[in-house]
């Protein structure tokens, strides 16, 4: 598990390093304001749960339910709460305005992370130090 964490947290990161860099210099001028802020946020946070999984990997030896609990959510909630932001900020240039699902997608990834977050209290808690 703890070389699968690894794994998940490096691409994640390369990811939201390149994507970071793409809003600050490719999307400048071809979106708006709050669009770039709201391309910020969906960074910050992938970037904060990129380093969360980092986190777990020294958690994986306790082989753990909660901790893979928590490497699935942070894994979901980067996927579906920074991802549907990057497409909610960029939907005019991508051509996908009236798709209504990308919305509703976002809260839903928040809770993911909220779950990620309670699964690592409960394997922080359980853990024999």
């Amino acid at each position: 598990m703890n070389k699968q964490i690894i794994l998940t947290a490096s691409f994640f990161g390369l990811l939201a390093v390149i994507l970071g860099a793409f809003g600050a210099h490719g999307l400048e001028g071809k979106i708006s304001e709050k669009q770039l802020e709201t391309w910020g946020t969906a960074n910050q946070y992938h970037f904060y749960h990129t380093l969360a999984l980092l986190f777990l990997s020294t958690f994986s030896r306790a082989k753990s339910q909660s901790i893979k609990v928590s490497y699935i959510m942070f894994t979901i909630g980067i996927i579906l709460f920074s991802g549907s932001l990057y497409l909610l900020s960029t939907r005019n240039l991508l051509g996908i305005e009236n798709i209504s699902i990308i919305g509703p997608v976002t809260p839903l990834g928040g809770l993911c992370f909220m779950v990620g977050w309670i699964a690592l209290f409960i394997a922080a808690m359980k853990n024999r130090a």
